[in-house]
């Protein structure tokens, strides 16, 4: 018997610019060093908004004030099985900050590396999201 995929809430986001925000995994964690979306896992009980909202203040401090569902990927890690909800938000409130020691950065062409493999494919279809229309 397989086991589901791990709900996990992942948001993006988006200065008025089109800066995204990375962090980057921190020592201890499977990929360790490696940069991604912050973001984490949905807890039982809670709406994959609600996950975003919680994670959000407990790694960066700040408060997403609306954030929009952008898409879906399953991906399989040696380590587990994900399905990642990305949203995209272009309101929040507060600076980030580093609340659990993760660096993190932002980024207008991502350069900073490795990205968690995961990452990879969306960064072309972001970009056609936070460049829209410019």
């Amino acid at each position: 018997m397989t086991k589901l995929p791990i709900n996990v809430a992942v948001g993006i986001l988006i200065k008025p610019n089109g800066d995204v925000l990375l962090g980057q995994r921190p020592a201890g964690k499977p990929y360790d060093g490696y940069w991604e979306f912050p973001g984490g896992k949905v807890e039982p009980d809670e709406s994959i908004l609600d996950a975003l909202k919680r994670e959000f203040v407990e790694e960066l401090g700040i408060q997403i004030i609306s954030a929009q569902p952008w898409c879906g990927v399953e991906y399989v890690y040696p380590h587990a099985h994900v399905r990642l909800h990305f949203y995209i938000s272009h309101e929040w409130q507060g600076e980030p900050q580093s609340l659990e020691g993760q660096a993190f950065a932002w980024q207008g062409t991502v350069g900073v590396a490795p990205l968690l493999p995961a990452t990879i494919p969306l960064l072309e279809w972001l970009d056609l999201e936070r460049y829209a229309g410019r």
